[in-house]
């Protein structure tokens, strides 16, 4: 590793499992100190273990605004500042129009939309000036799925926010950028698709749509999230990176 991170401070929100914990993982292994996010005590216990590293766990749910306080509390009694937000945590389930409930609604849309506005938000005051923001998106948000209306929905506004706080952030040299991943190998995708056999058959007819001709890893995900955090991508700003295997590039 080349702890190009070294003495930075990273947030990485829903970072207990699939993506989120493997860009946490990846953060922590060059150099910088984490903090992530969970709603599950254990599964937060079970990430800090597998991370190692110089990481913090704080439990809370990123659509309720309290829980988003106390974590930039538990980060501003050990640090002055925080140089990279990758506001992760989301979700989404299956419901066909005609069958929206507005319970679905509102928890989709509170998790992924409300959640990762007030994550962003409440950093302003300790994210340096210089500092990166990543959103994740989804494929879903330039393409249309069966029975996926309100989690796309969801996805496109993330993408949006980004369109417009580069603008809004401009004076303080805060880059925010997305990552878009298409279909990703975590435990999420597979109690999406069914589980088990279901979710296997599922993500081998969905691997014959993508030109890489297999569906994606957490660690590959990773990799672009601390790309588009680094010096590297000093210029890049405002972009959705897909990291898809060219899915949506066809």
């Amino acid at each position: 590793m080349t702890n190009k991170f070294k003495n930075q401070v990273v947030v990485v929100t829903g970072g207990t499992s699939g993506i989120g914990l493997a860009t946490a993982q990846a953060f922590a292994a060059e150099g910088a100190s984490v903090f992530i996010t969970g709603r599950r005590q254990d599964a937060l216990d079970a990430a800090v273990s597998q991370i190692g590293g110089r990481v913090t766990a704080v439990q809370g749910d990123m659509s309720c605004l309290a829980d988003i306080d106390r974590l930039y509390d538990t980060v501003r009694r050990k640090h002055q500042q925080i140089d990279v937000i990758f506001a992760n945590a989301g979700g989404g389930e299956f419901a066909p129009l005609g069958a929206i409930t507005e319970e679905h609604y509102d928890n989709t849309f509170n998790t992924n939309v409300k959640g990762v506005l007030f994550t962003v938000q409440k950093a302003l005051s300790l994210l340096r000036d210089g500092g990166s923001i990543v959103l994740t998106s989804s494929t879903t948000s330039i393409s249309g799925t069966p029975a996926l209306s309100v989690y796309s929905a969801t996805k496109a506004a993330v993408r949006n926010f980004a369109r417009s706080w580069i603008l809004d952030l401009k004076d303080r040299n805060i880059r925010v950028n997305v990552v878009s991943p298409g279909v990703t190998e975590t435990a999420g995708l597979d109690a999406l698709f069914g589980g088990g056999e279901q979710s296997t058959n599922t993500k081998d007819y969905l691997s014959t749509l993508i030109p890489a001709g297999r569906i994606g890893q957490p660690e590959e995900i990773a990799q672009a999230v601390l790309f588009l955090s680094s010096a590297e991508a000093s210029f890049i700003n405002g972009v959705e990176l897909f990291v898809d295997g060219g899915q949506m590039q066809i």
